[in-house]
């Protein structure tokens, strides 16, 4: 790539060409510095028409003009280091980059470079190019400049220049490193490096006139000894200030500080504007004027790259003291009349508040620092005065053009609400949002707004371009810093921008936003499916992210409205919830009483999302399935969510919060209108299910002995679910709440037991305490609480029961209850068995009961059906399932007497039905059970809910009874029968005898097959069934209040079942049985009352057809 245009070129090499001609008879290689200003105008005059025009040092052509006196001044350098090292020309021609430029050039020597560095004001890129070599060198070369200076004709325009280089060379710290590949500056580097090497073709003498003196390098102290001897050479103040600020900066960055001072921002704002009004810029804000400033600034604060080697702080300071003297007594320490400020004399008031307290604090400099103290306090300078929108202009100006700190800066911008009422400021905001998308900005951007919208007359307009220009810059965020912000403004205000009152045009148009992103989000991500896609996922948490940063409690609002009366959306509102941790940053420690704070002030994220909840739960009456969608949410934001990555996993709402929110208050007025304890028992039930910490478990801050106390009252009062509840007492709707009840009263004692247990001492007044309540309860209860006060307190139970049960009495203590007289000891004993199944292993182990004796066998038989009467209504499922087990085992250890009677056979059957005889006999006991329970004097104790619950019991007993029949029967082994729906079933065909006497595994595996279904107990299974259909038929007709369906369901179940294995097993029924079947079971439906379930059921009959050959 050419350095210069050929054009260019050409002219420069002309311009020097005709240089060289005004030389005669001399040439420019031994020009004198007198002479340049004779022979030097053609190459500036090149220079200016290839530079352009000059702007004062700055703008744009300005920094083009730079580049360009840049690569000159490297070409003619080089120039003179290729004649000093003799470089060859046929190698030059190939390696030298420059050559095209620099073989046109006629021979130079140093008073050319330098004076052209004067006269071009090339200062700067002659010391950029300067700090590219080495160190010796770079002494050396400062060296020669300062000889050319004092040479003369010697004036202070080349002290201008020297203290330029100087300054130059402190200003690019740091510049040498970020020199690209490429750049003027590193192939100069490299062309130095390659001349200076010892290569081939080098001469040994050219090579020794590069070598340099090594013994002093310090640049410093070349520099000051320098301007020691220059400085008569001075005749302004200007020039004067110049050189004590600079040589007061060396000394402070070379001796007094060991790494960079951090100015406040104030302060560099303060010094940025100072220096643009100093230097005229005050009109138009020149990037460039600023950027220069900064770099002067930069360099004021920085430890010096040139480091002493041999001078040191007191010989410095002596001769600085020394020219300051000077300068003093020939009176150019004093500005003019009248005094105005200009820019070196500002540098130096600022050098001078610096070197000053870090002289008193050097040791070493204790002997020199007075007289240089007293000099300089002695300094009458007049301080710089800046425009008061000085300080908005130049901060705008460092933030649109990306300047040093611009980042700083646009936070110092976004904060500063004075400067918001001008339209510049808001044109920076508008074109450089991108300068602001820090969280630090992002603040300050949000206290300028509320300072707007609060205040007493707010620009409406404004407020609205402010308001959507920090939705913007906040909705470009990372989502980690998303949610920084969201906590920020969260701990500000639960409301937000919104949390004082605001025009209702800007809350107009929030409004409108909110509504427009939830409508987005429902429409396209409500679905199951499009919630699973990740990137509608990042767009929704994105939409309800910019909305909750702007009025965090509308937001969560929202949300939980759409999760609520939305069906679909709560996962997808959860998830998103899940994306934005900080929207509720302090949930997790939050505490019930902070969801109560309806002042909109700051307050915990995970309160103000239950109250939210509860606001969105009072806004309407809700229906079951928004019921099961709140549960649903609450349970989502109660788990335990994270990366696989992470160790410890969080929940958007702690179960602590959930329950002191929404389950204790509940609880605590059950008993009032309106108060369904169901939903607070499920939410609690969900609670408990979430993986606590091992100890101490969230249970503890939720009053847990106070809450296992209702709970045990509100087991209490609705044990006997379907009598008449007493004045203020609960009545649960089904009994699959009480099921819930229990198991969440276990669930909460055995937690709660793990605690006691861990630390009893600490929890004996509390657990005595619930002891002593819980004796005005049902006995059942204590049972209950067992896990709680564990071996504390002996098991309770009424003393009728210890006479049918042997019992430790260290374990097990009598009561005397009025309910439970002589006569009632099964009955107790039957209601323990159903409580757990650690109690039913207790009841049946202990149970008095002598086998070999008949008549105590059939009394307590007929006391069990009694007492399985009395039980079975006010059962749950799972107490149900318990005593069906209880019952197969008293029949199985021949402890329980139930005759099986053939009255629903026409004839005796030849069958085996020994192992069925549990089976049979359980049915013909419930069957009894529900005679005795249907009769006339028990027929009054159910209400119709009651019913239907005894039907749902005892299907669910028939359908557990089947169960064992089926696996007793070898159906899975067996080839796939014919549809029975297929009026034309096809049939097999056996191979006979002469087939291969080798069968393959496939042959021998359904030969097995056929002599297990020839063997298998089909017939049996058959009147098994045909026995259970008739019990379930008589129980049907007999059943008060028409609560049957459940029995007509298990009624067709059963001929489903009786239709399939008679299609499975051919054999087992022949044409007339089925005939006689058919007949038989259409008999016994013919009694039903409900005509409806009679013609389905005798259809379902008419299909029992038999398969045999």
């Amino acid at each position: 790539m050419a350095l210069i245009m050929d054009k260019d070129a050409a002219v420069l090499q002309g311009a020097f060409l005709q240089a060289e001609k005004l030389c005669l008879p001399s040439s420019l290689a031994s020009i004198r510095k007198a002479d340049w200003s004779r022979v030097g105008r053609p190459v500036l005059q090149a220079l200016r028409e290839i530079c352009g025009p000059d702007e004062g040092g700055f703008g744009p052509s300005s920094l083009r003009a730079s580049a360009l006196k840049k690569r000159v001044v490297g070409v003619v350098w080089l120039k003179l280091l290729s004649r000093e090292a003799e470089e060859d020309v046929e190698t030059a021609w190939r390696e030298n980059a420059f050559f095209p430029l620099q073989n046109g050039l006629p021979e130079l020597n140093h008073v050319v470079l330098l004076e052209l560095v004067k006269s071009a004001a090339a200062a700067r890129p002659f010391a950029r190019l300067l700090l590219h070599l080495p160190r010796p060198r770079i002494a050396a070369e400062l060296r020669r400049l300062a000889e050319h200076v004092g040479s003369e004709p010697a004036g202070e325009e080349d002290v201008r220049l020297f203290l330029e280089v100087w300054w130059e060379l402190w200003r690019g710290r740091g510049e040498v490193d970020a020199g690209r590949e490429g750049s003027m500056e590193t192939m100069f580097a490299k062309r130095f490096a390659r001349l200076s090497s010892d290569a081939p073709g080098l001469a040994p003498h050219a090579a020794k006139r590069l070598k340099l003196d090594s013994a002093d390098t310090d640049v410093l102290q070349v520099l000051l000894h320098a301007l020691r001897d220059m400085g008569d050479l001075l005749c302004t103040a200007d020039a004067c200030f110049q050189a004590l600020s600079v040589s007061l900066d060396a000394v402070y960055t070379s001796f007094l500080i060991k790494q960079e001072v951090v100015a406040p921002l104030p302060e560099k704002l303060d010094f940025l504007c100072k220096a643009v009004c100093c230097r005229g810029g005050s009109q138009t804000l020149c990037p460039e004027l600023i950027q220069d400033a900064q770099r002067d600034l930069s360099a004021s604060l920085s430890p010096s790259q040139f480091e002493p080697s041999s001078m040191e702080l007191p010989e410095a300071l002596r001769i600085i003291t020394d020219l300051a003297r000077r300068w003093k007594d020939r009176g150019l320490l004093t500005a003019g009349e009248p005094p105005t400020p200009c820019y070196p004399g500002f540098l130096l008031q600022r050098s001078v508040r610096r070197v000053l307290p870090a002289l008193a604090a050097a040791p070493e400099a204790a002997t020199e620092e007075v007289p240089l103290r007293d000099l300089l306090r002695s300094l009458d300078l007049p301080a710089a005065q800046e425009a008061p929108e000085m300080q908005a202009g130049v901060t705008a100006a460092i933030v649109a053009h990306r300047l040093q700190d611009y980042q700083d800066f646009a936070e110092l911008l976004a904060g500063q609400a004075s400067w918001a009422r001008s339209d510049g400021w808001v044109r920076c905001l508008e074109e450089n949002q991108a300068a602001f998308r820090r969280p630090p900005s992002l603040r300050g951007l949000s206290s300028t707004l509320m300072s707007l919208l609060h205040a007493d007359s707010p620009d409406v307009g404004r407020c609205r371009k402010l308001m959507k220009i920090t939705a913007d810059v906040f909705s470009a965020l990372s989502l980690e810093d998303k949610n920084r912000a969201l906590a920020a403004m969260l701990a500000s205000s639960s409301r937000g921008f919104f949390g004082r009152p605001v025009p209702p045009a800007v809350t107009e148009g929030f409004e409108q936003e909110l509504n427009m992103a939830f409508n987005c989000i429902i429409q396209g991500g409500g679905g199951a499916s499009a919630a699973a896609s990740q990137g509608n996922l990042t767009t929704a948490a994105s939409l309800v992210a910019r909305v909750a940063f702007q009025n965090p409690e509308a937001a969560l609002r929202s949300c939980c409205h759409s999760a609520l009366f939305n069906r679909g959306c709560v996962s997808l509102m959860a998830r998103i919830l899940q994306q934005l941790p900080g929207l509720l940053a302090q949930g997790a420690g939050g505490h019930q009483g902070e969801a109560e704070d309806h002042s909109g002030g700051p307050q915990s994220g995970g309160g103000l999302l239950c109250r939210c909840l509860q606001e969105a739960m009072g806004t309407k009456a809700m229906s079951a399935n928004e019921t099961q969608q709140l549960l649903q949410f609450l349970a989502l934001l109660m788990a335990p969510y994270g990366t696989a990555e992470e160790e410890q996993k969080q929940s958007l709402l702690s179960p602590q919060m959930v329950v002191n929110t929404f389950v204790l208050p509940s609880l605590s007025a059950v008993g009032d209108h309106g108060v369904d304890p169901e939903f607070s028992l499920q939410l609690l039930h969900a609670a408990l299910a979430v993986e606590g910490a091992p100890s101490p478990h969230w249970v503890l801050g939720c009053s847990p002995f106070p809450l296992l106390f209702v709970l045990a009252q509100l087991y209490c009062q609705a044990y006997r679910c379907w009598e008449e509840p007493p004045e203020g007492a609960v009545h649960l709707r089904s009994m699959d709440t009480k099921e819930l009840l229990v198991s969440v009263l276990t669930t909460l004692g055995q937690v709660v037991g793990a605690e006691v247990e861990a630390a009893p001492s600490s929890w004996s007044r509390a657990l005595f305490w619930l002891y002593n309540k819980a004796e005005e309860l049902d006995w059942t209860v204590r049972l209950h609480l067992k896990p709680v006060w564990g071996q504390h307190f002996k098991n309770e139970v009424p003393s009728s029961l210890l006479e049918v049960c042997e019992l430790p009495e260290q374990e097990w203590s009598g009561l005397d209850l009025p309910e439970y007289g002589q006569g009632t000891g099964l009955l107790a004993w039957m209601e323990c068995c159903s409580l757990s199944d650690s109690l039913r292993s207790t009841m049946l182990s202990g149970l008095s009961l002598d086998r070999r004796r008949p008549d105590h066998v059939a009394m307590f038989s007929k006391g069990l059906l009694v007492a399985l009467t009395q039980t079975l209504p006010w059962c749950s499922v799972s107490q149900w399932a318990r005593l069906l087990g209880v019952l197969r085992e008293l029949m199985a250890s021949a402890r329980l007497s139930v005759p099986f009677s053939l009255e629903y056979v026409d004839y005796l059957p030849l069958l085996d039905l020994r192992r069925f005889s549990c089976e049979l006999r359980l049915s013909v006991l419930l069957l009894r059970v529900l005679q005795l329970l249907c009769g006339s004097s028990c027929s009054s104790w159910l209400s119709p809910d009651g019913w239907a619950h005894v039907c749902r019991l005892y299907a669910h007993a028939v359908r557990s009874t089947m169960s064992c029949v089926k696996a007793k029967l070898p159906l899975r082994a067996l080839p796939k029968g014919p549809d029975p729906r297929d009026p034309e079933p096809s049939t097999e065909t056996e191979e006979g005898p002469g087939k291969d006497a080798e069968d393959s595994p496939e042959e021998s595996a359904d030969a097995a097959v056929e002599e297990e279904a020839h063997t298998a107990p089909s017939q049996e299974v058959l009147f098994v069934l045909s026995q259970l259909f008739c019990h379930v038929q008589h129980i049907q007709v007999m059943m008060p209040g028409g609560q049957s369906e459940p029995l007509f369901l298990c009624s067709l179940e059963i001929l489903s079942h009786y239709e399939a294995i008679m299609a499975a097993f051919p054999d087992s029924c022949s044409h007339v049985d089925s005939d006689n079947t058919r007949h038989f079971f259409s008999t016994i439906t013919d009694n039903l009352s409900d005509l409806h379930m009679k013609a389905v059921l005798q259809q379902k009959i008419a299909q029992l057809v038999s398969s045999a050959a």
